[in-house]
């Protein structure tokens, strides 16, 4: 094993590449800890639409010495919970316990990745239930127009496409199929252990050289690089009282290193109710209920969108503000909005300080995208560094990085004229 850092995290790297993090927060009585792996849905092959999730949802199916139900119970008999979530390029399998509770948390949590029973009755179940959850989200128009947005971005790639998988595609995964995919991709370079809260940092990571150490040294595949294209993607056949609308741009990886300029444009953008979209389209115009923009950033790519859902007369203008608005605040923004846009990046870092989960998550993020966990006080200060001149500069840029990208769902005749309103952003 490598040495610990002396301050600050404490972070050790067991002798078959698993990586172990911990800060430890003397206040407080729990512990919150888990497994992160590097990989995620945009990992899968072309014939694997939806294993990721899937694997992850079979996680507390049972491992050879743990049904379901005894995994949940063991948990919830010391008062604790467990959960897991899967996103384009990790997945994590976390629980919350008491801090002495540590050894039996983590004693699951490595059960279910290394031992993982994959019972016929028990996946056939899930398979039903992602089925019902694949329906939920189709029922969702505010959750669908977003992976229409994302598939729009990077047509026929694994980066674009829904998480959750098709009826079909999953349906197809028998036991030897989750067991393949868990083996090219859950390998130890790229598996942390992270904990904070009540937590020894030796003592996590003595159980951790127990309970991970049989996972393959060797790093896993590296994923396929991106390729944005854009273009517009119109849904049908849906009977709706409102039009979702998401217009979009390529954005930047979290590496880059214009990454903090263009978070703080796009707060200034959309990011709050004093922002220019909230306040110029709902609060000026009253054209819709919620409004605002974002940046995904990946590892090496990013996208950045725009959200609105609004009444099917009023998508042209809708989009047409939403676009003067994009436009205008590279050239308008105000050092009264940069502070704002400062204020909220720099609440949105200190609050992860304050809850043991989301600072486990930000360290093990951290580790699998930089190596290190980043200094709060380094964070800060790349982002105070912006300057009104480098937020537009972000701005600018993305609007000469490529082709927008539009999605639209619901009611209105005009969305496809909307689209060729959004195309302005291609001309500016």
């Amino acid at each position: 094993m490598s040495k610990d850092t002396p301050v600050g995290p404490r972070i050790t790297t067991l002798d078959n590449g698993v990586t172990v993090v911990s800060d430890s927060m003397p206040h407080l009585a729990t512990t919150s800890l888990g497994i992160w792996v590097g990989a995620g849905a945009r990992d899968e092959e072309p014939d694997e639409h939806g294993i990721s999730h899937l694997l992850e949802h079979m996680a507390f199916k049972g491992t050879r010495r743990r049904s379901a139900r005894g995994i949940a119970e063991e948990i919830e008999a010391v008062g604790g919970d467990i959960n897991a979530a899967t996103s384009v390029e990790h997945t994590s399998y976390n629980a919350r316990v008491l801090g002495e509770d540590m050894p039996l948390a983590l004693d699951v949590l490595s059960d279910i990745l290394a031992a993982p029973a994959f019972d016929p009755e028990e996946l056939a179940r899930e398979h039903n239930v992602i089925e019902q959850e694949i329906g939920a989200a189709l029922d969702t128009p505010d959750d669908l127009i977003f992976d229409l947005f994302q598939e729009r971005a990077f047509p026929g790639q694994a980066i674009g496409r829904s998480i959750l998988g098709t009826p079909a595609s999953v349906r197809s995964f028998g036991p030897d199929r989750l067991r393949t995919y868990l083996a090219r991709n859950y390998r130890a370079p790229k598996m942390i252990v992270a904990a904070a809260g009540a937590v020894e940092h030796e003592a996590l990571v003595a159980e951790a050289a127990r309970r991970v150490s049989g996972f393959a040294r060797e790093d896993k595949p590296a994923s396929l690089p991106s390729r944005y294209e854009g273009g517009v993607e119109i849904g049908g056949g849906r009977d709706l009282e409102q039009a979702h609308l998401m217009i979009g741009l390529p954005g930047l990886s979290y590496r880059d290193p214009g990454i903090h300029a263009l978070q703080v444009f796009t707060n200034i953008l959309g990011g709050g109710m004093s922002s220019r979209l909230f306040q110029e389209v709902r609060e000026a115009r009253g054209l819709c209920y919620a409004v605002y923009s974002f940046h995904w950033g990946y590892a090496d790519t990013g996208l950045f969108g725009v959200y609105a859902g609004t009444d099917g007369g009023d998508v042209d203008e809708l989009v047409d503000v939403a676009v003067d608005q994009i436009l205008a605040t590279i050239d308008t923004m105000t050092e009264a909005e940069l502070a704002r846009s400062k204020a909220q990046a720099k609440v949105g870092l200190l609050a992860a300080l304050e809850s043991s989960g989301a600072r486990a998550d930000q360290l093990a993020r951290q580790m699998l995208a930089f190596g290190r966990p980043i200094p709060l006080e380094e964070i800060v200060g790349k982002v105070e560094a912006v300057t009104l001149d480098d937020a537009r500069a972000a701005g600018k840029a993305l609007i000469g990085r490529g082709r927008p990208t539009f999605a639209a769902l619901g009611p209105g005749k005009s969305l496809e004229s909307a689209a060729r309103i959004a195309e302005r952003l291609s001309a500016a």
